[in-house]
């Protein structure tokens, strides 16, 4: 279903800011993948999700939307360590309370995307994703302050998109 997905996410070049598959830590199991997207709403991001060729034939056991606010300011596109070399990860912090980590953290050059995970209308702080290039996984997932969250899950990353 690769070329159907690859359609698909075509139609949506100007709004995509990330997009990639996430590995098991043997690195080559296929465990999901994130996108994050510049869309008009709740309504819009639905469709996307939902719409996707894959989730239409049954790829996915689970959908995480969340609205995200773009902190960077850019896509992953622009990131100055380009789209291979040294390892790559999602971190998701899931919210408890307070929202935390609303500023760029320290270091910030080594962050391909960062940014806090907010309530479909935008109001309440429910954690915080953010995609970087570290050593390993405990390195990626100290951009959070960890006693701020619920929980936090770091995937292994690569850039997605059509082979260049």
């Amino acid at each position: 279903m690769l070329a159907e997905h690859w359609a698909y996410m075509d139609q949506y070049a100007k709004e995509m800011i990330v997009r990639g598959p996430t590995f098991a830590d043997d690195g080559d199991t296929l465990t999901g993948s994130v996108h994050l997207l510049d869309l008009p709403g709740p309504a819009a991001a639905r469709a996307f999700a939902f719409d996707e060729p894959n989730y239409q034939a049954g790829a996915y056991r689970d959908v995480m939307l969340r609205r995200w606010r773009n902190t960077l300011g850019r896509t992953m596109w622009d990131f100055a360590g380009g789209r291979t070399g040294g390892n790559r990860f999602l971190v998701i912090g899931l919210g408890a309370g307070r929202a935390a980590d609303l500023a760029v953290p320290p270091g910030g050059d080594e962050l391909i995307a960062y940014g806090p995970l907010l309530s479909d209308d935008g109001t309440v702080w429910l954690g915080t994703a953010a995609l970087v290039r570290a050593p390993d996984p405990d390195a990626a997932r100290a951009v959070l302050t960890p006693d701020r969250y619920a929980a936090v899950e770091v995937h292994n990353w690569q850039f997605g998109g059509r082979p260049s």
